[in-house]
């Protein structure tokens, strides 16, 4: 028998050890009701349930971002029914205006008055329709415009430079080629720019492979300018800038060139730059997670009622044409919101689905089962007390020793 070291005292000792550390985990975990608690309790599944956390915290966000849509468009549709009221109780005017009974000057006065009332109201509303500082029916989330642009046409040689002052912003393109008259219509639709100069048939030739340094340059980086050119040559050129084609046709006949420039932007009548409301509805920045929404300007001038006089009969007749126009681009823009506001409720269902199961799968890896963990305290707690009595009794062992010494 040994004295110096009391082995069975030292193995109790270090299984009461444990089972104070375990009872100590259950009781975190019980108290937290989580399972991982630190990195060290399950490493993966702390990996795997924060990137989970991430996507239901986006797409938690996506939910309020579409609701916040919905209200948007609610107040842009709100604006709308008004303009709509306005726009018939104008049919009402100008019908009664063309009825032969009305020929009296003070009564087409009287009707006159009122028509030009319900159109400063429709401005009115126009400029004051607004969610959260954004104006919404003043024309600035219209995404569509058309632009005029003055140029040479012909030479024996085109040169295209491409240059931009930021990334993103503008890009200029360059023709080396003889200044004379005409005009060219770069029409912005559909995501692509057309350019016809002049009545010309034939064109020079360039491919987005031979201007890809030039175009990396200019749209990435914004700060660097490249330049190619290439002979003329019958049929039509294309490039590529970013999604967007542009046409060149020019005359091939033997002619020097100077240089001329055109520009694309989009901009309003008052050449202000125009834009649409990028939507995001979803948890990451892929396209598909985003909506652009555009309303078209619907003010009384855009309308084309403004202007629009009653004081003839012929006047009132033509009047119910236009007024009609522009109830039907009215209830065209209320179409398209009361359209994209569906949408955005399917959005709203599917984001919540989507959230339901994968918060689901993350408190599979990260909530722990009560029911489970209150079994194993409890049963290390036992062990916890069973070790302690052991511990006692270990201790006690040494003492025999000492019949020995009698």
């Amino acid at each position: 028998m040994r004295i110096q070291h009391n082995i069975m005292a030292l193995n109790s000792q270090r299984q009461l050890g444990i089972n104070n550390n375990n009872i100590s985990k259950s009781l975190e975990k019980l108290s937290s009701g989580y399972k991982i608690n630190r990195a060290g309790d399950d490493a993966a599944g702390l990996a795997i349930s924060e990137k989970m956390r991430a996507q239901i915290k986006g797409l938690e966000t996506a939910t309020d971002n579409a609701n916040d849509a919905i209200s948007l468009i609610q107040t842009a549709e709100g604006g709308l029914q008004e303009v709509h009221s306005m726009l018939n109780r104008m049919t009402e005017l100008a019908t009664k205006a063309s009825n032969g009974t009305y020929d009296d000057p003070v009564d087409r006065l009287a009707i006159q008055d009122e028509f030009n009332a319900l159109n400063d109201e429709i401005d009115r509303i126009a400029d004051s329709t607004n969610f959260n500082g954004i104006k919404l029916l003043d024309g600035s989330l219209n995404n569509a415009s058309s632009i005029d642009v003055g140029v040479g046409t012909t030479g024996t040689s085109l040169h295209a430079s491409v240059g931009a002052g930021a990334a993103g912003k503008t890009i200029t393109i360059t023709n080396d080629v003889a200044k004379v008259g005409g005009t060219i219509s770069v029409d912005l639709t559909g995501g692509n720019v057309s350019v016809t100069l002049g009545s010309k048939t034939n064109a020079s030739s360039y491919t987005a492979k031979d201007i890809e340094d030039a175009i990396k340059n200019a749209v990435q980086k914004g700060i660097d300018d490249g330049s190619l050119s290439g002979a003329v040559a019958e049929g039509l050129s294309s490039i590529k800038l970013e999604g967007q084609t542009i046409n060149y046709t020019a005359d091939a006949a033997n002619q020097t060139g100077t240089a001329a420039t055109f520009g694309a932007a989009q901009t309003d009548a008052n050449g202000n730059a125009i834009h649409s409301l990028t939507l995001q509805i979803g948890d990451t920045n892929d396209g598909f997670n985003q909506l652009n929404l555009a309303i078209t300007n619907m003010k009384a001038a855009n309308l084309k009622v403004r202007g629009v006089t009653v004081d003839s009969l012929a006047n009132a007749q033509g009047a119910m044409a236009t007024i009609k126009t522009a109830i039907n681009t009215v209830s065209t823009q209320r179409g398209q919101l009361g359209a994209l506001q569906n949408r955005l409720e399917h959005t709203i269902n599917n984001l919540g689905v989507t959230t339901e199961n994968i918060t689901a799968a993350e408190s599979r890896i990260r909530d722990v089962d009560m029911a489970k963990e209150m079994m194993t305290f409890t049963k290390n707690s036992v062990l916890q007390q069973s070790a302690q009595a052991m511990l006692a009794q270990a201790n006690q062992q040494p003492q025999s020793v000492l019949q020995l010494l009698q």
